[in-house]
């Protein structure tokens, strides 16, 4: 029987804005992984911190050259499952909708609320056509070791909030902001999504660490957002995140917690019929839905 309880854990890190490489990695080296889905942001640093294996991706690539509508997450998440990454965690820079949750602020999202218009969403579609659950985006024992890690290093994580992923990249209007507080809603990103949709798809345990870098829009006494308010928060904060990371990889486990959620994803999820799948993009899934095709051939 398929158990990913059984499988070596390889920890991957997408690092968001502010956070380009993650110090303290040894026997390093990059990979080019060439994906049917197109390139990845950046090439992928590959090696270890204590015995555990890392890939790490600049989200936006070194440099920052892409904005968050011209990532391709497919290509990042694929090129994520074939080097055999099990969990992965994204580290993204976002706006507050609470005044609770100030810049500084950490938190470990369990929602989403998708508001992206301009990107592909799902590794299926025509030819091959599959529903993944999305009620519990967020892998539980994932995001109990970053908050391990973050209270380790004494930067303690807000457990639990909803985050508004919009398609960017300008800010929200005030509008919008106060009509994502009307929603319950607590945060506002550009990056999130789909990227927690695709990693789903892939069958990876997922989780988000969110750095809070301004109040949204929606603050009575706070400026409007301006990208030298936000790069100041992410210099402050970038040591810290990687302090964070470093001891989450350092503390993690040998083998794959297994994930309620994420670990059989796909079972149940695919309607096409064998016979009716399309080959072209059979070929293309062959690293994402590996486990399901293989059972299926």
């Amino acid at each position: 029987m398929y158990d990913r309880g059984m499988t070596r854990a390889f920890l991957g890190i997408i690092g968001g804005s502010g956070v380009y490489d993650l110090p303290g990695v040894e026997d390093v080296r990059e990979e080019r992984v060439a994906s049917p889905w197109g390139e990845p942001s950046d090439p992928i640093r590959v090696g270890r911190i204590g015995r555990t294996r890392i890939a790490f991706l600049p989200r936006h690539g070194r440099g920052h050259r892409l904005s968050p509508s011209d990532i391709n997450y497919r290509a990042n998440i694929d090129a994520m499952k074939r080097l055999g990454v099990t969990d992965l965690v994204s580290v993204s820079a976002v706006g507050s909708l609470r005044e609770e949750l100030p810049p500084g602020t950490f938190v470990l999202v369990d929602q989403y609320i998708d508001r992206t218009v301009e990107r592909p969403r799902s590794f299926f579609g025509k030819g091959l056509v599959a529903h993944v659950s999305m009620a519990r985006p967020v892998s539980p024992l994932l995001a109990d070791r970053i908050a391990a890690a973050g209270m380790a290093e004494g930067s303690a994580c807000r457990r639990g909030g909803t985050l508004v992923v919009i398609e960017g990249p300008t800010f929200s209007s005030e509008a919008e902001s106060r009509l994502y507080r009307s929603w319950g809603a607590d945060l506002v990103g550009m990056t999130a999504m789909p990227e927690a949709k695709l990693a789903r798809e892939a069958e990876i345990a997922y989780a988000t660490l969110a750095m809070v870098t301004d109040y949204d829009a929606w603050h009575p006494s706070h400026d409007a957002v301006d990208v030298a308010a936000v790069v100041r928060v992410l210099a402050e904060n970038g040591d810290r995140v990687r302090r964070l990371l470093a001891r989450l990889a350092g503390d993690f486990p040998s083998r794959h917690d297994p994930c309620p959620y994420a670990d059989h994803a796909l079972d149940g999820a695919v309607m096409t019929a064998p016979d009716a799948r399309d080959p072209e993009l059979v070929a293309k899934l062959d690293a994402v839905a590996q486990r399901i095709l293989r059972a299926a051939s």
